[in-house]
């Protein structure tokens, strides 16, 4: 008597599809990485990217070239009549003064007259300073300002950072904040469109998971704009080296390495959550509106640090928020007003964002992304 042995069938399944266990599905590290290495290499061979990248450069090589210079190249020297009592004061102010003796006042007055000199600095003992400045139409306010005799100024704290200079710094760390996290957000945002639009999207779902597709979108475009940011400096130094030139970094070097960790950190929230307002929308048109609350995100710490670069109070209340943390932490570090610890507990805050940004993104982008049509609000895709 024999017995009939049955054998279960493996299932024909498609992967990705119905109940049965995805097989092929790539590790989530290597899906990251191959997503990265395409977002790069697609950004690299677009000239979208590549040609105003290479624009930038070239003004920023020729800026620092030649920004020092154009003083030079526009200031004109000017020529000065003056006697043998007065030559000695025109002739300690500087190079951009050109004296022509003559033997006398009513000689340098008629130089004046005549238009042989622009002005005419003679003796008087009348005048406080010894001088008498004479000129045809209009009086060289430049002159008079350095010969003119000023009080003695006595200095209590040489060391304090000068207003403009620390309003200027503001501005810069600001402008380095803005412009990487628009430019950069948006291509991962377009990047995610376009997938949507074309249907290449559910193509990689078949075998990579979601997170990694936002996970390597997030890591490329963090590539890029460090790389970016990175040409940028060394065109600004090499610049400056050939016109010879050194770069003063004398107070900025801790305030500068504050500032690359927060922007890291920030940036990699932003990307994430770029990223996660795409995958609501299926159209490029609709992009703008639901990225709106993301930009304004990047916009506060560039316009607070405009109005209140100098006020150590509202620094220090930027400093514990996540997207201007990179912005105000930096600004107290060169001001030396802030504690170690408030420093490193405002990174613990914009890490502890940027592991929660990451988290958020990734759940709407697994569940909007597919979506197509009307545009998702950012309530309905956090709904199960």
């Amino acid at each position: 008597m024999s017995t009939l042995q049955t054998s279960t069938p493996r299932s024909t399944t498609p992967h990705g599809t119905g109940s049965a266990p995805v097989r092929g599905r790539t590790p989530f590290w290597t899906a990251v990485l191959v997503i990265a290495k395409r977002e790069i290499t697609t950004r690299l061979k677009s000239k979208g990217f590549v040609t105003p990248t290479l624009i930038v450069l070239a003004l920023i090589l020729l800026g620092s070239v030649l920004g020092p210079r154009l003083g030079d190249m526009f200031s004109s020297t000017d020529q000065v009549a003056v006697t043998a009592e007065s030559e000695s004061a025109i002739s300690a102010l500087g190079e951009d003064f050109e004296t022509v003796a003559f033997s006398g006042v009513d000689e340098a007055r008629e130089a004046v007259a005549d238009g042989e000199v622009d002005y005419a600095v003679v003796p008087d003992e009348a005048n406080p300073t010894g001088l008498q400045v004479i000129a045809d139409r209009e009086a060289p306010s430049g002159v008079m300002n350095m010969l003119s005799v000023s009080p003695e100024v006595e200095i209590l704290d040489p060391n304090a950072p000068n207003p403009f200079i620390v309003y200027l710094i503001g501005i810069g760390f600001g402008l380095v904040f803005f412009f990487p996290a628009i430019t950069f957000g948006m291509t991962i945002a377009q990047s995610v469109v376009e997938e949507k639009q074309s249907r290449i999207v559910e193509i990689l779902l078949a075998t990579v998971p979601a997170r990694a597709i936002l996970s390597g979108k997030v890591l490329a475009c963090s590539v890029l704009a460090f790389a970016q940011v990175t040409l940028y400096a060394a065109a600004a130094i090499i610049g400056l080296m050939l016109n010879g030139q050194q770069l003063n970094l004398e107070g900025l070097t801790a305030p500068i390495i504050w500032f690359v960790v927060l922007f890291t950190l920030a940036f990699i929230s932003l990307a994430a959550l770029y990223g996660a307002a795409a995958s609501l929308v299926s159209r490029q048109e609709d992009l703008s509106a639901a990225s709106s609350p993301i930009m304004m995100l990047i916009m506060l710490p560039y316009f607070l640090i405009i109005a209140f670069s100098n006020n150590e109070t509202v620094l220090a209340v930027m400093s514990y928020i996540p997207f201007s943390a990179p912005v105000a932490v930096p600004m107290r570090v060169y001001l030396d007003s802030s504690a170690m610890w408030e420093n490193i507990v405002a990174v613990g805050i914009v890490a502890v964002t940027a592991v929660l940004a990451i988290m958020l993104a990734s759940l709407i982008y697994e569940r909007s992304v597919l979506k197509m049509g009307a545009a998702v609000k950012w309530s309905q895709a956090l709904k199960k």
